[in-house]
């Protein structure tokens, strides 16, 4: 039986739907995930056995990937159309080329191996994703689980990582029920064993995860903090209002929950600017009248110290790194997306963010190709490429406290938090801005993606957002409080600081580099077995 042209574009539209549709916010239909893949397998399969040029494969699969990027970021056009297209069509493209690997391994080596392939060639684009040029992990199949925490509670020993282990090997058994009565025209009674297993391999996983999740207890080692979110517009108020009335605000919002036991306020990402809305200069912003009002306020509070974000930059004599630019009197620096602690006495200095967003703090390939930097400053850029930290994830040590300091995008990477809390930290503390995407599930995602850092570490998450969802999330990955959008608010919360290292939080993600390693060792093969039957003919 053949399938028309017109109903292998549906099935290729139709996976890209159910991979959205499943997704947090834009869909919600978490479960969908489980079979989300099975119309792109099975067109691959008609292709194979049909015996038609894979390149029909990567067309499809390119279709799937568009639509599934479309469907669960459109809010990204919010920001920029030209960043939106770029996410939706580049990432599509990469993922289409991770998938083609899969087909030519099927086809060159074996089906068996082609479908082993699938599992190892995905896992290891999404690890690489994790640590290129092009970094962009919000698509990752395991982050569909982020608003069911109580399902994926071994995520404290697999990761993200297993959480797409997961999807793929159910989906591939799924696929081979349909396969089996289709290709093979067998019954659906003799499917029985294949559909237990299918539902006992989500079960089992689900069920174990619930009991974790029910019998979990926390740490007694009790700390109260308070987070605060001004809500000033992305676009416009946050860089018209004076800085000095956004402190303000900031430190009278803090005012009516801070106590005698608060040991820390948090205050979103780039809070702190200079007066003409420039970034500070690091070495002279603890002589500024900025300062001075954040350590009065700090004072008032009497035991508590602000953790804050702030927009900064340093100079330098030579140039420090790849991304440094030279200014027109001659010197070298570099900005930075910062964050630090205040308190008299005790104040961190400056954390640099090192996950920087593609296309707004960083401009990729830009060591390699120095003129793409040039042409993004003549189209408007600002700062291009952000400098960070040089040696990687940081933590911060105050009042005998130690913390993850968390900026923005950087909640998306897991490995790099359990990095911190190998390191030392008791607790995650994220600031961000997330009015960029206005009233849209991009907000929201990228909370529910905390949710899932909590519980790879097993750690309270405290989280405050210029606007969004400013949150406090439990080791369970539970949402204790959040706010609302586009309101003032400050929360109050009492969390547990935890010292012990989950088995995630002790090795990182190990699938990925497992997987990255057995993945160049499969195209070599691959594609040495390709060579070789060209030769034959």
């Amino acid at each position: 039986m053949d399938i028309s042209k017109t109903r292998r574009y549906g099935l290729s539209i139709l996976s890209g739907t159910l991979l959205g549709l499943s997704f947090p916010f834009t869909g919600g239909l978490t479960p969908v995930i489980f079979i989300a893949l099975v119309p792109l397998l099975f067109l691959e399969h008609y292709i194979f056995v049909k015996k038609y040029r894979p390149i029909k494969v990567f067309i499809h699969s390119f279709i799937t990937f568009s639509v599934y990027n479309i469907i669960s970021t459109w809010w990204i056009w919010n920001a920029s159309v030209g960043g939106a297209l770029m996410a939706f069509f580049l990432n599509a493209f990469l993922m289409a080329v991770f998938f083609q690997f899969f087909v030519w391994t099927k086809r060159y080596i074996g089906q068996k191996e082609g479908y082993v392939g699938l599992v190892i060639y995905w896992i290891a684009f999404e690890f690489f994703h994790y640590h290129w040029e092009l970094s962009y992990p919000w698509l990752n199949f395991g982050n569909v689980f982020s608003t069911l925490p109580e399902i994926v509670q071994w995520y404290s020993y697999l990761g993200v990582l297993g959480g797409t282990l997961w999807i793929l090997f159910i989906n591939m058994i799924a696929f081979k029920i349909l396969a089996n009565i289709y290709f093979k025209k067998e019954t659906w009674r003799i499917q029985t064993p294949i559909v237990w297993i299918f539902s006992l391999f989500i079960l089992v996983p689900s069920l174990l995860s619930v009991w974790s999740y029910s019998s979990f207890e926390d740490e007694n080692n009790p700390l109260e903090v308070v987070v605060v979110q001004p809500n000033y517009e992305a676009y416009t108020e946050k860089f018209t209002v004076p800085v000095s009335k956004q402190i303000n605000k900031i430190v009278a919002l803090a005012d009516e929950k801070v106590t005698a036991k608060t040991a820390f306020v948090l205050a979103p990402e780039t809070a702190i600017r200079n007066y003409n809305f420039s970034s500070i200069d690091e070495d002279e912003f603890f002589y500024t009248g900025i300062y001075d009002n954040l350590i009065a306020a700090t004072q008032n509070w009497g035991n508590a110290a602000l953790y804050i974000g702030a927009s900064t930059h340093r100079f330098f004599d030579t140039p420090y790194s790849s991304v440094s630019k030279l200014s027109r009197d001659g010197k070298w620096y570099e900005s930075y997306n910062s964050s630090l602690v205040i308190s008299e006495n005790n104040n961190s200095g400056f954390v640099h963010k090192s996950a920087l967003v593609l296309g707004v703090e960083k401009v990729p390939f830009a060591r390699w190709f120095p003129f793409l930097e040039d042409l993004a400053l003549s189209n408007g850029g600002t700062d291009g490429t952000l400098g960070v930290e040089k040696n990687g994830p940081k933590v911060i040590t105050s009042k005998g406290i130690t913390f993850a300091p968390v900026v923005c995008y950087e909640s998306l990477y897991g490995d790099f938090i359990a990095r911190q809390c190998r390191q030392g930290a008791e607790a995650i503390f994220i600031v961000t801005n997330d009015g960029w995407w206005k009233d849209t599930p991009g907000y929201k995602q990228h909370l529910a993606f905390a949710q899932l850092r909590a519980v790879e570490n097993r750690r309270w998450v405290a989280r405050s957002a210029n606007t969004g969802s400013s949150a406090f999330i439990s080791p369970r990955g539970e949402i204790v409080q959040k706010t609302d959008y586009n309101v003032e608010a400050a929360l109050k919360q009492t969390i547990q600081l935890n010292s012990k290292l989950t088995f995630y939080a002790t090795y990182g993600d190990w699938i990925g580099r497992s997987f990255g390693f057995v993945t160049m060792l499969m195209l070599v093969f691959t594609f040495v077995k390709y060579f070789r039957r060209e030769k034959k003919f």
